[in-house]
């Protein structure tokens, strides 16, 4: 004679349902497991998360790349400037020389 006891467990994700047949001996016990598709939508999930973390971090990093670029471009700008400032200060300071030496002709 075959006895049949079925359990079934539902936690709103996974709905398993477990089959025990044992048969006149009593040492044979025969198990059935059927389960739903929750791992691969879980899977997926966390796939879909890290997917969405990377493309942050590569986005920031290129924006920090952008800035510091930036930062130097201004940065040579102002040395430019600066320099262009020493030049025209020389200048003046000839021209006033030249003035008080009497070569303004």
């Amino acid at each position: 004679m075959v006895d049949e006891r079925v359990t079934t467990t539902d936690d709103g994700v996974t709905t398993e349902r477990v089959v025990e047949r044992t048969d006149s001996r009593p040492d044979t016990v025969y198990v059935e497991k059927s389960g739903g598709g929750g791992g691969l939508l879980v899977g997926l999930l966390i796939l879909i998360a890290l997917a969405v973390g990377a493309w942050f971090l590569l986005a920031q990093n290129n924006s920090e790349v952008a800035k510091d670029n930036a930062v130097a471009e201004a940065a040579s700008q102002v040395g430019d400037a600066a320099e262009n400032v020493g030049q025209a200060a020389q200048d003046a300071g000839a021209a006033a020389q030249d003035a008080v030496d009497g070569d303004g002709n």
